[in-house]
């Protein structure tokens, strides 16, 4: 029963921590008090307190002790996969819920939200955690310009040039590329020209 606790405390810890950063932003209030409801559900809260919050033996150690039918660590994996494939396929916060096409920006700004309240957690901003992640995202070029200008990433729109980063990595040796984003790299310890030259 701990996990469950430990899990839901952890939920309403986030829950307030987004309502915190969408009161920042026009209109969003709402959204503050309805984010990640469906990780109440049991389909997501079960697999995910047990991911996150279980300790569980490897598979090897229980067949070896003759227990059967155990969560093991690699079914709590499995059910956890099932659990955050719900959870994105019904949030279109999440960037996964449009599989490239381009997100609405209404839910652009509460992904965004929802990065800067992590970052309350783990003491990381929602730039750092976009740009460590950047390769991961299947994201279209509108959203993905949207995401880099509301971060204050990129201003080459503001300078009629409308290239993302990775368009940028490809365009320029590293020496051009840290003309215009060197100073990234000062500020948020990330050398974002090898992450997109990967």
């Amino acid at each position: 029963m701990k996990k469950y606790w430990l899990y839901f405390k952890y939920i309403i810890e986030h829950k307030k921590n987004v309502f915190l950063e969408c009161r920042k932003v026009k209109g969003m209030w709402l959204h503050g008090i309805t984010h990640d409801l469906s990780k109440f559900l049991p389909c997501e809260f079960i697999p995910y307190a047990r991911k996150f919050y279980g300790n569980y033996p490897p598979n090897a150690l229980l067949k070896d002790i003759g227990y059967k039918n155990i969560k093991t660590k690699e079914s709590i994996e499995e059910d956890f996969q099932k659990a955050w494939e719900h959870h994105y396929k019904n949030n279109p916060h999440h960037w996964n819920y449009y599989d490239g096409e381009d997100m609405d920006y209404k839910d652009i700004d509460k992904m965004l939200c929802d990065w800067k309240a992590m970052g309350r957690k783990f003491g990381d901003t929602a730039q750092e955690f976009y740009l460590k992640n950047y390769k991961k995202m299947n994201l279209s070029w509108n959203t993905r310009m949207y995401i880099e200008l509301a971060l204050d990433l990129n201003f080459s729109e503001a300078h009629g040039y409308g290239h993302t980063m990775e368009k940028f990595a490809e365009m320029y040796d590293k020496e051009t590329y840290d003309n215009y984003f060197g100073w990234i790299k000062e500020r948020y310890k990330i050398d974002t020209y090898e992450i997109l030259k990967k």
